[in-house]
């Protein structure tokens, strides 16, 4: 009977160890979820920013007043009949 007791009580051991510090221990699974967290919030944050890109080309490819006012701003472009006035900051 005391051969069985400790049999099982080793038997317990090992599958304690295992189950809190071995392979696929419950450690590894927090970790896990820990990254899987992280990583959808990244995920979130490009969902958010492919929406506004996604928006951004719509809007270019449905008008062209985005067009114009992306090559007025990024480009520096004027049409023919505007008058363009450059404002240059005196140095002391």
């Amino acid at each position: 009977m005391r051969i069985l007791i400790v049999l099982l009580l080793i038997v317990l051991a090992a599958l304690q160890y295992r189950l809190w510090f071995g392979q696929l221990s419950v450690t590894d699974y927090l970790r896990q979820q820990e990254e899987i967290a992280t990583q959808q919030a990244s995920n979130q944050e490009l969902i958010k920013r492919n929406r506004m890109l996604l928006a951004d080309v719509n809007d270019l490819r449905q008008g062209l007043e985005a067009i114009e006012e992306r090559a007025r701003n990024e480009l520096g472009l004027i049409a023919e009949d505007e008058v363009f006035f450059r404002i240059v900051p005196r140095t002391p």
